[in-house]
């Protein structure tokens, strides 16, 4: 009997791949004989020693990466997931002072290089009619935060996009869908889980009582990635210890 939920052998691209979710993932969908490439600007040294292919890109500009793809076919033949997992946050202490620089630096990596990676791993995947995008959005494609407009502005963007790609490649064979976190414990989120007031209240709205690990979201990844979600397209996975469902803050 075949596992549907199984990704050996499958041709992984995973963006922001350098550190946090993205290298985690990265190691864990490798170590399930996936064949993962994982991109990013910088790589850590600490993450020398791995089971991937490191691919140094600026993801915003469309002919690095086009090359990039370019050298996978011709390593493996075939891509059959894209991971738009790179991101930034720049939040500042009032919006009404966000710098456009900032507003512009977010959304070109967070929206924009998803669109880029996206339309490229597309036009290959079609060759074939078969391909997983999946799009790394956050609860705040559902919900605002304040001081922080561009990172919000991009995540609700990409979860839009999200839906249109999935409209235009479903006839191609490709699926396209979301994975967003909640609060989870990365570099990223370190300030805030760091300070104790912010870490419990964040802890305290979460309906499982407890921030995420990284961990949980290699479940959900593969199921996007493999045959397991071969039916599935357009949707918004929540990895979020049920942020979202609890509503209203007490």
């Amino acid at each position: 009997m075949n596992d549907i939920f199984s990704i050996k052998n499958k041709t992984i691209v995973i963006t922001g791949a350098g550190r946090g979710i993205g290298n985690f993932l990265a190691n864990e969908l490798a170590k399930r004989s996936a064949i993962v490439y994982a991109v990013d600007k910088i790589f850590s040294k600490k993450n020398e020693q791995n089971n991937y292919f490191q691919t140094k890109c600026d993801i915003t500009k469309k002919i690095q990466f086009q090359k990039i793809c370019k050298n996978i076919l011709k390593d493996n033949g075939k891509i059959d997931v894209l991971v738009n997992n790179a991101g930034i946050t720049l939040p500042n202490n009032s919006t009404k002072d966000y710098s456009l620089e900032n507003w512009k630096k977010t959304l070109d990596v967070n929206l924009t290089g998803a669109f880029v990676c996206a339309q490229v791993v597309a036009k290959i995947m079609k060759k074939r009619h078969a391909g997983s995008i999946i799009n790394m959005t956050s609860i705040n494609a559902e919900l605002g935060f304040p001081n922080n407009p561009a990172y919000v502005a991009s995540k609700g963007g990409l979860r839009m996009l999200t839906k249109s790609f999935a409209k235009d490649f479903g006839k191609y064979g490709i699926r396209v869908n979301n994975l967003g976190p909640g609060y989870f414990v990365t570099n990223m989120t370190k300030r805030s889980f760091q300070n104790k007031k912010s870490r419990m209240i964040r802890q305290k709205h979460t309906l499982l009582g407890r921030w995420g690990d990284v961990s949980d979201l290699i479940g959900p990844c593969i199921f996007l990635a493999s045959d397991a979600s071969g039916y599935i397209t357009g949707q918004d996975v929540y990895v979020d210890g049920g942020w979202l469902a609890n509503g209203i803050i007490e």
